[in-house]
């Protein structure tokens, strides 16, 4: 029986691909503009085309033929497309040419003829005057022949099983005569809340508890991987990302792969007074010098964040402190705090995988709104009984040129490499890189 087929656009290093495999679809197409988001989604969808282009470049005829797919029927399109133009009062905020990659989504949605698309953003679109943006979106998908579920809802990561506070819009559509998808229930609750039906969301401990400690290899300051023989007892949660559950992989087709490989680890070196002030922190407060947020053992992580592109300064977000140990998560912790199994990697450096972990939808999330996109188009989801072999793992180790060389495209203005940071410059430019980028985190906070 053929399973029903998706595309993702926007699709970074593969959260949205990887929740909706889980849930029963074969992704067959995946769009992404960033070579090093592209070649880590290779490595992990080896099956699936990837096309290393902006969407403003794509034709859905390319789409098409890039999967194999022909004339079948598209399922689902989905993606996050970047949204941030606000146009001033009395201007359609859409034609903001910051905002061209929204409506190019909607065109492909159109030009494939997708059963139904679901659109992924900030939560910030909800409120104030940013509803106007919501409203035009929905316009435009009508226009082109789609009904949205509406109101749009805000869905939290930690009512879907996953040890992180994040909020995300969810915005569902279908062709008109399609059935509507409703929003996912939760499936877990937060710490506190009055439902008791529910069960808990997992904590960082129940995540990151039975993981090696990364400090214990030295191997991992040169490598992002090593074999390892201390692996703690895993919580149920740790169990499922360990594959060590029936259900483990869901709807998904398994992996060939090594769980005793440490994997996403490459170990961040502090100074003995940054360990101290770390040390120093109580778990779920913010550390006052550099601002990391320590991790609680019995809370949930705050929102992971990607920080900023080459293209932008290269600026990484912070990774949130060990709850026991006086360090910064590895990027393998932070997979485990968003919900990916061990077997997915990301790329081998600190910078781009964690950025790819912060960038993405966590696959629990996406998982749990790909189930019901199938339950409206009346799909029922078949278990898969393939076992497939991931990529080359040279893929993971690609700098942005051989990556883009790879993709067979020109590679992006970059103002970082991945062993020296940012290239040399003058103070000045430095400085005025800096002061930009601290207005981009204040908008972004804004809206997410």
């Amino acid at each position: 029986m053929a399973r029903p087929i998706g595309i993702d656009l926007f699709a970074g290093a593969g959260g949205m691909s990887l929740g909706f495999e889980q849930a029963g679809f074969d992704v067959k197409v995946a769009v992404e503009i960033d070579p090093i988001h592209c070649v880590t989604h290779k490595f992990n969808f080896p099956d699936c085309a990837i096309i290393s282009k902006s969407v403003k470049e794509i034709s859905a005829a390319e789409i098409r033929k890039a999967g194999g797919i022909g004339d079948a029927t598209i399922d689902c399109v989905f993606g996050g497309p970047p949204c941030q133009g606000f146009s001033l009062i009395g201007h359609r905020t859409l034609d903001d040419p910051r905002n061209s990659l929204v409506l190019e989504f909607v065109r492909l949605v159109s030009e494939l003829g997708a059963r139904s698309f679901v659109f992924e953003n900030v939560k910030g679109l909800t409120v104030g005057r940013h509803k106007a943006f919501l409203k035009e979106l929905v316009e435009t998908f009508e226009a082109v022949g789609y009904e949205v579920q509406l109101p749009p809802r805000v869905l939290n990561a930690a009512s879907y099983g996953v040890p992180q506070k994040r909020e995300r819009l969810i915005l569902f559509g279908v062709k008109k005569g399609e059935k509507l998808p409703t929003y996912p229930l939760p499936m877990t609750r937060f710490k506190g809340e009055a439902d008791l039906v529910l069960a808990p969301a997992p904590t960082c401990a129940e995540a990151l508890g039975d993981l090696p400690n990364a400090e214990g290899y030295a191997d991992l300051r040169a490598t992002d991987a090593v074999v390892s023989n201390k692996w703690g007892n895993p919580s149920a949660y740790a169990k499922e990302l360990r594959c060590l559950t029936n259900d483990a992989w869901h709807f998904g087709h398994q992996r060939r792969w090594d769980p005793q490989v440490l994997t996403s680890s490459w170990r961040t070196e502090h100074s003995y007074i940054s360990r101290q002030r770390f040390e120093e922190t109580t778990p779920g407060e913010v550390e006052p010098i550099s601002r990391f947020f320590r991790l609680a053992a019995g809370g949930l992580s705050n929102t992971l964040r990607a920080g900023t592109d080459g293209a932008r300064g290269a600026f990484t977000s912070p990774r949130p402190i060990h709850y026991k140990y006086a360090r910064c998560i590895t990027v393998r912790e932070m997979a485990r705090l968003h919900g990916y199994p061990d077997w997915f990697r990301l790329h081998g450096t600190k910078w781009h995988g964690a950025r790819q972990v912060g960038n993405s939808v966590p696959p629990p999330m996406a998982r749990a709104i790909g189930a019901s996109i199938l339950r409206a188009l009346g799909i029922r989801p078949v278990r898969s009984n393939k076992v497939k072999e991931l990529g080359d793992e040279a893929l993971l180790a690609m700098e942005m040129s051989e990556a883009a060389a790879y993709c067979g495209v020109k590679a992006p203005a970059q103002r970082r490499d991945r062993k020296s940071g940012a290239k040399k410059r003058s103070q000045t430019e430095t400085e005025r890189e800096r002061l930009r980028n601290r207005r981009r985190e204040a908008e972004h906070a804004e809206l997410a």
